[in-house]
């Protein structure tokens, strides 16, 4: 591994573990980062094809992976898609690719970009950073673990209303200096 692959997975993991972890934006994150069932894959892709390819390729190294080893993979973007509209685009190349593989129903995909924007709100909304990682992110989720996951939280609806509350708590200010602690 390189040092720039490895300053690309201590960026990810250091996101994971303060704001997804650490703000528990994710109650399910946790367990499988204790557990590391986590694959980090990170791609070289400069272009949504390449990206395709690599997507596929995770998609089936977890289906073929014990998911007591492996439960999730994040694949992270970090040369491709530095324009949220072009990464929102390509998730909808990502969720027909999901189809396309048979799929749907087993697996589904989360994403995360540096300038994730809900529909709806402005750019510099706090509740956009609920979504905001360093590098453009697909978070391949298996289906059954969602399940499990739900049963053992059975309001999950509420996440997000709970999120945006967080976000709304801490504020910009709180949030990058979460992020810029050593």
């Amino acid at each position: 591994m390189t040092a720039h692959d490895q300053r690309i997975l201590d960026d990810t993991r250091r996101w994971l573990e303060r704001a997804i972890i650490g703000l528990n934006l994710c109650p399910f994150a946790k367990a499988v980062h204790v557990k590391q069932q986590i694959r980090y894959v990170i791609s070289e892709a400069t272009t949504a094809e390449v990206g395709e390819g690599d997507l596929e390729m995770a998609l089936l190294e977890l289906n073929d992976a014990d998911p007591a080893q492996v439960d999730t993979t994040l694949l992270i973007f970090p040369q491709a898609f530095a324009d949220f509209l072009d990464f929102n685009d390509f998730i909808h190349q990502a969720d027909a690719l999901v189809d396309i593989m048979g799929f749907r129903g087993k697996y589904q995909l989360a994403s995360f970009h540096p300038q994730y924007q809900f529909a709806g709100t402005a750019a510099d909304d706090i509740e956009n950073y609920t979504n905001r990682a360093p590098y453009p992110i697909l978070h391949l989720i298996r289906e059954a673990s969602i399940e499990r996951a739900v049963a053992a939280f059975p309001d999950a609806s509420v996440i997000f209303e709970r999120n945006m509350e967080t976000m709304r708590r801490i504020g910009l200010e709180g949030w990058q200096k979460l992020m810029s602690e050593g």
